[in-house]
């Protein structure tokens, strides 16, 4: 299995994968009350669509690899590539996988990104609560993308907050609740902010240098958060193939839809 090797960390410092992993998932929480059952939702639907008892996954936008952790324990022989650009992230994540994944390094803002990866026919690319970082036009091509990574059947699920425009009012009520719910958390001190979360990072001996150079990678921080409306993701992907990939859509009958429409947007 390929294993890239991404960042270098003081020899003298102990990071301890399992705390920041606790840590992480408390503070993701936050934003995400049901972020595990949506995992495991994914994971099923893996499961249940997989042609194999070792499947091919790439966890996209992979963060600390709470994705990866959480298949290669439901799946231990899957074969697993994890994908982020964060040097923390990243770190956290090797120190917790062990060679036990492959992780690349590549930013999903670029068309060459999927070089990096070691295979291709994936039966399953998983992300969630990270794709609403990139810009609309952006993530409609990536979906187009993904599109051609997985193996006829496999199945791309998107586990995030993606508003229906077909109900503004509802998708809005609902926010704001959730908004109001998460700020009362974080003032009672339930849960870490995104900001407190990368303060204790930078405060930390062996993370902080990467901290310093996650700031090189993001000069001006992510961009404004955007999610999706289900209408136009489902819509330009698509539109996003080409003539020829259409005829071959409708010969080759269910299978070949399946690929092309297997989002799965938990809500």
């Amino acid at each position: 299995m390929r294993y890239l090797v991404f960042c270098r960390m003081n020899p003298n410092v102990t990071l301890d994968p399992d705390a920041w992993q606790e840590s992480w998932d408390r503070q993701q929480e936050g934003y995400l009350p049901d972020r595990e059952h949506r995992i495991a939702t994914m994971l099923d639907a893996v499961e249940a669509t997989a042609a194999t008892e070792r499947p091919r996954l790439l966890d996209l936008a992979g963060g600390t690899g709470t994705i990866t952790l959480r298949a290669l324990a439901r799946f231990p022989r899957a074969e697993v590539t994890m994908l982020d650009l964060d040097p923390v992230l990243l770190a956290i994540a090797a120190a917790s996988l062990t060679g036990r994944a492959g992780i690349v390094t590549a930013d999903l803002n670029s068309p060459d990104w999927t070089t990096v990866l070691p295979h291709r026919g994936y039966d399953a690319v998983l992300t969630a609560t990270a794709l609403h970082w990139l810009p609309a036009d952006r993530l409609a091509t990536l979906y187009a993308e993904i599109h051609d990574l997985l193996r006829p059947g496999g199945i791309f699920i998107n586990a995030d907050y993606m508003p229906d425009d077909g109900l503004s009012e509802l998708t809005k009520r609902l926010s704001t609740q959730a908004s109001s719910r998460r700020n009362a958390r974080h003032a009672a001190g339930a849960a870490l902010s995104w900001r407190q979360w990368w303060d204790l990072v930078a405060n930390d001996p062996g993370l902080a240098p990467l901290a310093a150079q996650r700031a090189t990678t993001y000069p001006t921080g992510h961009a404004a958060e955007w999610n999706a409306p289900r209408r136009t993701a489902g819509g330009r992907i698509h539109r996003s193939r080409d003539p020829l990939a259409r005829r071959n859509r409708r010969r080759s009958g269910s299978r070949t839809l399946n690929r092309d429409r297997a989002r799965i947007a938990a809500h």
